[in-house]
């Protein structure tokens, strides 16, 4: 089973049903018991990271999620959930988890395209993901695959943990982490069939890491 954060920050349902489309048994709570009879967690997110942090402290979710990944169990960020995963995001001027070292930042307004055309904001649609280093997650998807993003503000992780990246008036990354635990900056449940292996392959890892551990856990 995976389970998805419900900290009253938007798309889990979405989430919800990509998992039940590829056949995975997924749950949607904060029932920390639920939670660690699950094989993986993912952490998504719509909305203002500042609201998002409020939430998570007032449940205690934040303690959650970094017990979570001090014994490295699996766990996928998606979106706003990508962001507050690092220590700092320029929007509401909030302290995030700092569970990877780095920030949020905003687009700067004066972005143009490679033809000179100015940007708008917020990032809108689908883009091209560029891996930088391999990463389980894309295995059976073709590089330079189009992902949709829908997002102002950007990840900036420390340099080691950057994974791949996309071009919108800048580079920026669109994945970052490392093996177990990863976030992607697009809405993977929103991007059509390389989204669904996407997810397929987190949920494949987080049940051969669950298996290899002895325990019980099933998707």
């Amino acid at each position: 089973m995976i389970a998805v954060l419900d900290y009253g920050a938007g798309n889990q349902t979405s989430v919800s049903r990509a998992l039940k489309f590829i056949g995975v048994e997924g749950v949607v709570t904060a029932d920390r018991r639920v939670i660690e009879q699950s094989s993986g967690l993912i952490f998504p997110g719509v909305g203002a990271a500042g609201q998002a942090m409020r939430n998570l402290r007032e449940h205690g979710l934040d303690i959650l999620l970094r017990a979570w990944v001090e014994r490295k169990r699996p766990l996928l960020g998606v979106c706003l959930g990508s962001q507050i995963l690092l220590e700092y995001s320029e929007e509401n001027n909030t302290e995030t988890l700092g569970l990877l070292p780095g920030s949020t930042r905003l687009f700067p307004a004066d972005l143009k395209e490679e033809d000179g055309r100015r940007i708008s904001i917020p990032h809108m649609g689908w883009n091209a993901v560029t891996l930088e280093r391999p990463c389980i997650l894309f295995e059976g998807i073709a590089p330079g695959t189009e992902f949709y993003f829908v997002h102002s503000y950007y990840t900036c992780p420390a340099p080691e943990y950057v994974l791949a990246t996309t071009f919108y008036g800048q580079k920026f990354c669109s994945v970052l982490g490392r093996d177990g635990l990863w976030a992607t900056q697009f809405h993977l449940e929103k991007s059509g069939a390389a989204g669904l292996k996407l997810l397929e392959n987190f949920c494949r890892y987080a049940r051969e890491k669950s298996l290899a551990a002895g325990t019980s856990h099933v998707e």
